[in-house]
């Protein structure tokens, strides 16, 4: 919930600092909030599923359904992704190979890429 509040917030300085109107404004962060809950919903299928080899069809997949909003979920997805990359890349040493493997996965999902291009073999077809 507390990533919701900072993502509306983002969003209206991000709004206001472009002078777009208040509808468009709301609108914006409307689909950041989305955005969020779908990526948050992507992670958490994630976890649920605990199946080797997927991680990178749940970025995408997250990434996917948040762009499809709008500009706002796009935003959110950017934002979202790229914080969790870099935490990844400097806190768990996952390291460099696997962060750029799932910035693609990412911006594939983005801009509208199918994300079953990432979905391994025998992933159970809830997800």
């Amino acid at each position: 919930m507390r990533l919701c509040v900072y993502l509306v917030l983002l969003s209206c300085i991000l709004s206001t600092s472009v002078a777009m109107p208040v509808l468009e404004a709301g609108r914006f962060a409307w689909d950041a909030m989305g955005g969020a809950w779908d990526m948050f919903r992507a992670y958490r299928d994630m976890v649920d599923a605990n199946y080797i080899g997927a991680d990178k069809y749940f970025h995408a997949r997250g990434n996917y359904d948040a762009a499809q909003r709008g500009p706002g979920g796009a935003w959110a997805a950017r934002v979202i992704s790229n914080a969790r990359e870099k935490w990844q890349s400097d806190v768990s040493g996952r390291g460099a190979e696997d962060t750029r493997a799932d910035q693609e996965a990412n911006v594939w999902g983005r801009n509208g890429g199918d994300p079953n291009r990432y979905r391994p073999a025998g992933l159970p077809s809830k997800y």
